[in-house]
C-alpha cells in the first residue's frame, strides 16, 4: 500500500512583501519532505494567476509571488488573498499518497587524488578506509533538498559511524563531483567551489548542466545509490566536470 503522507503542523510566514514561506515544523524527515513534494506538485500542475516561483527546502516551502496580480491590480490584500489560496491547497493534498522515488545511481572512485580527506575519516571514526568505501556505498539516500549551489543535493540517511565534522579550514576549490561527508550528512559537489566537507571520492557524472532542459540531475524525493568504481573508470566516464 503507498504511504498516507499525514498533514503536520504548517505555519505561514511573510517574507518581505512578495514572498511567504510554509513552514512544516522543525524536524528533518521522510514524512515533511513527500509533503512538501506533493505541495510543489500541486503547484506546478495548477499555478495561479501571480505564482512566480517556490523554492522547497528540508521543512519548509517558500512561494515568490507578484503582488500586483495577487492583489488584483490593488483591489485587495495581497498577502491574505496568497494566504488563503496555500491553506486551501495545503488542506486539499493533506492525505496526497507518496510517488515511487527516483533512485540514481553515481558511480564513485573513493581515496587517493580523488577523495584526499577519506584518511581523515578514519582516522576520526576509527574505520578502515575499505570499511568507509563499503558503508558509504551500502547506503541508499533520500534527496532532501537541493541548494548551496546549483544541483548540490543533501542527503539523508548516512550512517552514523561515517559522522565526521566539517574542516577547520575549508578549502579554496572543490573539484565538481566530489563525495564529502559533514557532521551526519553526505553530498556531492556539482560544480567546483570553496567548501569545508571532508572529501572522500568523485563521481564522474555531471550532477549541474545548464544546458540540461533540467539543468540539476538529482532533485528533492529522489533517492541516491553510490556505486564504487576504479580511476580507470573514473576517466572513462568522466563527463566534462569544470
Amino acid at each position: 500500500m503507498p504511504e498516507i503522507i499525514q498533514n503536520p503542523p504548517l505555519l505561514i510566514c511573510p517574507r518581505g512583501e512578495s514572498a511567504v514561506e510554509l513552514q512544516f515544523g522543525s524536524i528533518i524527515s521522510k514524512k515533511i519532505l513527500n509533503r512538501i513534494r506533493a505541495i510543489a506538485q500541486v503547484l506546478d500542475e495548477q499555478p495561479f494567476p501571480g505564482l512566480v516561483e517556490y523554492v522547497p527546502a528540508f521543512t519548509t516551502l517558500t512561494v515568490y509571488y507578484d503582488p500586483w496580480v495577487i492583489s488584483q491590480q490593488g483591489k485587495l490584500d495581497a498577502y491574505e488573498e496568497l494566504t488563503q489560496k496555500l491553506e486551501v491547497l495545503v488542506e486539499q493534498v493533506q492525505e496526497t499518497r507518496s510517488t515511487p522515488a527516483r533512485v540514481v545511481e553515481l558511480p564513485v572512485v573513493y581515496g587517493g587524488a580523488y577523495g584526499p580527506d577519506l584518511q581523515e575519516v578514519a582516522l576520526h571514526t576509527g574505520l578502515r578506509e575499505e570499511e568507509i568505501i563499503d558503508m558509504h556505498s551500502a547506503g541508499e539516500y533520500l534527496v532532501h533538498m537541493v541548494g548551496f549551489a546549483p544541483g548540490f543535493p543533501y542527503l539523508g540517511g548516512m550512517d552514523n559511524r561515517l559522522a565526521t565534522p566539517r574542516k577547520a579550514t575549508p578549502s579554496a576549490r572543490i573539484p565538481a563531483g566530489s563525495v564529502g561527508i559533514a557532521g551526519a550528512q553526505t553530498g556531492v559537489y556539482p560544480i567546483s567551489t570553496p567548501g569545508g566537507w571532508q572529501l572522500i571520492g568523485r563521481t564522474p557524472v555531471a550532477l549541474f548542466n545548464a544546458a540540461r532542459q533540467v539543468p540539476s540531475l538529482l532533485q528533492a524525493g529522489d533517492k541516491v545509490r553510490f556505486v564504487p568504481i576504479s580511476e580507470k573508470e573514473y576517466e572513462e566516464r568522466k563527463e566534462g566536470q569544470e
